[in-house]
């Protein structure tokens, strides 16, 4: 085992834990494991959006969710939700964000069970360099527009957080 390689819980249909495994066995082999997503609102409202640095494995370039990662083996997804902010975006929370939206693994997850998380803050915040090209703050109704004219523009897993945030008439 490398220092640098990253081992992830895999779990079952029901999230239950059944394995561990490399992060780059889990995405070869399709097996189901954890995420989380968090949103950052500010007090008007906007959301802020991180755009994936172009050496992501997945969705390069691409606007995405504030924070989001996989849970590491032996991590739970509070914790997780936690680390990700800071590591990502430099918030350092002493409490979990709430959660907010459960979402089970699919194709468009790629296998991983998500929980959305919502937090408030107004920044200004510390992007990780190579996960995250910038960031901006958004209202509600241009991601709304902008999914529907270009949603290619978007990560796959925040057009699905979105659809299903809407769905439920839950978006500020």
């Amino acid at each position: 085992m490398t220092p640098e390689e990253e081992y992830f819980d895999v779990v079952d249909q029901h999230d239950a834990v059944v394995g561990r495994a490399a992060r780059r066995e889990v995405h070869a082999r399709g097996l189901l494991h954890r995420a989380v997503h968090v949103l950052v609102f500010n007090a008007a409202g906007e959301l802020f959006l991180q755009k994936r640095s172009m050496s992501k494995d997945t969705a390069p370039g691409a606007w995405d969710s504030s924070a989001s990662g996989h849970v590491d083996s032996g991590e739970n997804y509070d914790e997780c939700a936690v680390r990700e902010l800071r590591e990502e975006i430099g918030l350092a929370l002493l409490r979990p964000p709430a959660r907010w939206l459960r979402l089970q693994a699919c194709a468009e997850t790629g296998n991983e069970f998500v929980w959305v998380y919502r937090e408030r803050s107004e920044g200004p915040f510390t992007l990780h360099p190579e996960e995250i090209e910038r960031g901006a703050w958004f209202a509600t109704t241009e991601i709304a527009r902008r999914l529907r004219e270009d949603p290619a523009e978007f990560a796959g897993s925040f057009r699905l957080i979105w659809r299903e945030l809407a769905a439920r008439g839950d978006l500020p």
